[in-house]
């Protein structure tokens, strides 16, 4: 059970990390003008192996009237929002960086979590909090192409991240 628990984590972050890679190639070396068309790619691929899971009982997925779909029109504008800033962000900063950033999002959802809707967190977050928050506050400093472009749309990103998460 553990070690099939690590191939898991493992298979996950590998995939994480090739979908940035793999974005950070074709944004900023390809030169691709138009990331929300790649992403949106992307989603689509993503949408059809998760029918499939479906269809071969390895997801389980329920039927959704009109109403149910209709509520989910924010969500969906600020997850377009996601992609385009975080596109844009992603074309002109180092992973790193971008990854970095990317991840001060759980810290502000985190520290709302615990302030305003009184949720357990757990003592490893709130230990890494202030090492992912220093990191980044030290990012700003050590970026040799400091990029203000780069960061208004990291910024963006983060802020659509946020409003997402917080308000579902």
């Amino acid at each position: 059970m553990y070690v099939r628990r690590c191939l898991v984590g493992l298979t996950f972050c590998t995939c994480y990390l090739a979908s940035y890679l793999t974005n950070k190639y074709v944004l900023s070396v390809l030169k691709f003008t138009y990331p929300t068309l790649f992403q949106g790619w992307q989603a689509l691929i993503g949408g059809l192996l998760l029918h499939v899971s479906w269809k071969l009982g390895w997801a389980e997925i329920n039927n959704c009237s009109r109403s149910d779909v209709l509520t989910w029109l924010p969500a969906s504008v600020l997850f377009v929002g996601i992609t385009y800033a975080g596109s844009r962000a992603l074309s002109r900063l180092a992973i790193p960086m971008f990854l970095i950033l990317h991840n001060v999002a759980e810290v502000i959802i985190c520290g709302h979590q615990k302030c305003f809707q009184k949720e357990k967190t757990s003592p490893a977050k709130i230990c890494s909090a202030p090492f992912l928050l220093a990191a980044a506050g030290c990012l700003l400093f050590s970026d040799s192409q400091f990029d203000p472009d780069a960061y208004f749309w990291a910024v963006i990103h983060l802020c659509c991240i946020v409003t997402l998460t917080s308000s579902t």
